[in-house]
Formats: structure tokens, C-alpha cells, sequence
């Protein structure tokens, strides 16, 4: 199988990073080609950032059918583009949200999501109760980080990351982490090691559940809710995203 992994941001040094944790995880056969758009924030922090994102998604999942994919991956943890790329798509699509929680949900009590800048703490909330996380989540922590803080070598960002993680279990009794971005995805093995307690990344995640619905067979339905955008003219700029 076939899976492209679509970091919504345009920081390609993230992209390769998310794409090597995806290929880790992978199973022997599963394809995994990791992109960004071409266009959109250099980073994902807050409402705005989200809504323009999400074309580059949509833009990169309605080329895939022609590119042979079977599934999607959108690694941003706001999910930006989740349910327009589902409506296009010719596979599966999953968030690392939706999959890091639920996969969290599995092995704990309570986990904490513990992600970088506080601007994005109202959204992660809103995607805990969109998934119906509320009786696993304990809380979204969130701190003084950028997300590109991620990528500067040599920083305190890791170490800023595991303070905030000794403080979810120590504070929100919870007994398991999950990481609230794709640009932590090479922190799991060293938070679990330091801190004794599962460590769930989304786009780990959300490789695995795509494995598991293309090999049963699973796509999205076209019932209801997901069905194809009805065909109309779309104006200006947007032309190029007519249906």
C-alpha cells in the first residue's frame, strides 16, 4: 500500500522528519512519501494559520488518486483540512489528533496532550470534545514554544517539552502523554524512557490506523455526510479548487 503523509506547513526540514517517523513505523510493503504543499504558513499557530493550510491539504489529496495513494495522513495536530480532504479523497484520510487520542484512549485512564504555543490550546480543546475525548483527556498542556522552535538544533525545546511532561503526570495524574505535533515525533522514545510511561505520537498513530482500514478494504463513505462536493463554479483564486 501507498501512503502520502501531508505536513501542512511548508518547513520541509519538519516534512523529512515526519517522514522518517513514518517510515519507522510502517509495515514492510507500506509505501510512505511524506510532502508539502507549495503553498502556505511556514508553521500551524493558531485559527488562521489553520484555514489557509488546509487548501495545501485538500490541493495535496485530490492529486494523490493520480499519484496511485490508497490513504492520507494530515500531520498537524489541528487537523486543518480533516473533513474537506475526506470529502476528495479517493482513500481514507486520518488526522494525528483524532488518531493520537484515540489510540491513547486504549492503554490509559487519562492521558494529557502536551503541544507548543498557548494560542493553539483553545483548538486542541475544541478537537478533544469534537472527538469525544473529554472523559480520557485530562488537560491540554501547552507552553512558551514556537513550532519551528522544534527545529532549531540545539535548543531547549525538547527539554521544555519533557518539563511539561513530568508536570502532566505529576499534576493531572495522567498516565499517558500525548505529543500535540507532528514536529515532536522524535521525542517518543525519549520522553517514554525518561519519564516511564507511554508516549503516543500522532503521526505514528495515524500510519498505523491507515494500515489497518486500506487492509481491510475500509474507505470513506460517500452516504451523507462525506459524499462528493456537489459541482458548481467556484470564482477568482479559488477556481483551481472547482470540484
Amino acid at each position: 500500500m501507498k501512503i502520502k503523509v501531508i505536513n501542512p506547513n511548508t518547513t520541509l526540514t519538519m516534512t523529512a522528519k515526519i517522514g522518517e517517523a513514518a517510515s519507522s513505523i510502517a509495515f514492510p510493503g507500506t509505501e510512505i512519501v511524506a510532502v508539502s504543499p507549495n503553498m502556505g504558513p511556514a508553521s500551524i499557530e493558531g485559527h488562521y494559520d489553520e484555514v489557509i493550510s488546509a487548501l495545501g491539504v485538500v490541493d495535496e489529496v485530490r492529486k494523490g488518486s493520480a499519484q496511485g495513494f490508497h490513504g492520507y495522513l494530515v500531520a498537524c495536530f489541528d487537523d486543518p483540512g480533516l473533513h474537506a480532504a475526506r470529502e476528495v479523497a479517493n482513500g481514507p484520510v486520518v488526522g494525528i489528533a483524532e488518531a493520537a487520542m484515540h489510540m491513547a484512549s486504549f492503554i490509559c485512564e487519562g492521558f494529557s496532550i502536551v503541544a507548543t504555543g498557548h494560542r493553539n490550546r483553545i483548538i486542541l480543546e475544541h478537537l478533544v470534545r469534537a472527538y469525544g475525548m473529554e472523559h480520557k483527556c485530562r488537560k491540554v498542556r501547552t507552553t512558551e514554544l514556537a513550532v519551528l522552535d522544534l527545529e532549531v538544533e540545539g535548543s531547549e525545546a525538547r527539554n521544555v517539552i519533557l518539563e511539561e511532561c513530568r508536570r502532566a503526570i505529576a499534576e493531572d495524574h495522567s498516565d499517558c502523554i500525548v505529543l500535540g505535533c507532528a514536529g515532536m515525533a522524535d521525542l517518543v522514545d525519549y520522553i517514554s524512557r525518561e519519564l516511564g510511561v507511554p508516549v503516543v505520537d500522532g503521526v505514528a498513530a495515524g500510519v498505523k490506523m491507515l494500515e489497518g482500514l486500506i487492509g481491510m478494504g475500509l474507505s470513506t463513505s460517500r452516504a451523507c455526510g462525506y459524499a462528493y462536493p456537489n459541482l458548481k463554479r467556484y470564482d477568482g483564486e479559488m477556481a483551481r479548487f472547482q470540484p
